[in-house]
């Protein structure tokens, strides 16, 4: 007699879960045994949004709850990466994208860093243009190293591709904040306030010549004064400077990922920031599932 097809599935399935449950228990052991302090970093900054989601659901805001289960995902995110994709993420730079997590969402959004520090929005956003230039890089890096490939890029070119990868990052989610804006009335392109405006809407004469209008005190809608002290800029400004600083943190990373690949082997930041493949091409958990598949054949 044949088997159970169906048991032959829970059998299969009861298998895969167990392996995953060995694999994630053996990661915990292997992250704590070879660094303790990203483990630690890793820990604490979860423990801060637990009690932070805590917080919200006892004062029943859930906006700032579905933020902190936001950020419990994303925290997810460089494990979800090396699991799936075959890819080791150096802990400096896993270090970098949990903390700029927590300080953009909980810091950033339920603490209100965003307005209490008024620099704190171009601080993060100039390590986002750093961090997307150093993933830019890693990829382009490896697919130069790539011994199926023939051709082979020059240092200045795969440098300029990470920079565009960086750049083309920073306006997506400058759409995202776009977006948001639009469709839900937030506030994500902070305004600012100017005293002095230009454009060729204000010409009588419709001549397409921009009128200017300077030392702007104040602004009234239907009699009412808005009491800012200037003309309120719907989100351009921030836009532009979330993209210039941006730009400064790919340009900067960029400088050393050049002269890395000028003197390969010689620099000590950028390895220590650049992921790369696994040695097999395989994570633990694929390496753990064929070797209990070859253990019952």
């Amino acid at each position: 007699m044949g088997k159970n097809p169906v048991k032959l599935k829970l059998k299969a399935a009861k298998k895969k879960i167990t392996i995953r449950r060995k694999y994630f228990v053996n990661n915990i052991k292997k992250q704590v045994k070879e660094n303790k302090l990203m483990f630690a970093v890793y820990l604490i900054l979860r423990l801060f949004v637990v009690l932070s989601m805590t917080s919200a659901v006892l004062r029943g805001d859930w906006e700032s709850f579905f933020v902190c289960t936001l950020s419990l995902i994303l925290f997810l995110l460089p494990a979800f990466l090396e699991k799936n994709f075959g890819i080791d993420i150096p802990s400096l730079l896993e270090v970098m994208i949990l903390l700029f997590i927590f300080c953009a969402e909980i810091l950033g959004e339920l603490q209100c860093y965003y307005i209490k520090f008024p620099y704190w929005d171009a601080m993060l956003h100039t390590v986002n243009g750093f961090i997307c230039a150093a993933i830019g890089f890693s990829l382009i890096d490896i697919f130069n190293r790539n011994k199926r490939f023939k051709f082979r890029m020059s240092p200045m070119f795969i440098v300029l591709m990470s920079f565009c990868f960086s750049m083309t990052a920073g306006v997506v989610w400058e759409f995202f904040e776009f977006g948001c804006d639009m469709l839900f009335k937030t506030d994500m392109q902070k305004d600012a306030i100017v005293h002095s405006i230009s454009s060729v809407m204000l010409d009588p004469a419709n001549s397409n010549k921009a009128v200017t209008i300077d030392n702007i005190t104040d602004v009234e809608i239907a009699g009412r004064s808005l009491g800012l002290g200037g003309y309120l800029d719907i989100g351009l400004i921030d836009t532009i400077k979330d993209l210039f600083v941006n730009m400064i943190g790919a340009v900067v990373f960029n400088i050393f990922g050049f002269i890395y690949l000028k003197h390969r082997g010689k620099g000590k930041l950028v390895p220590m920031l650049v992921p790369t493949p696994t040695v097999s091409g395989k994570n633990d958990f694929e390496t753990q599932q064929e070797e209990s598949d070859i253990k019952d054949e």
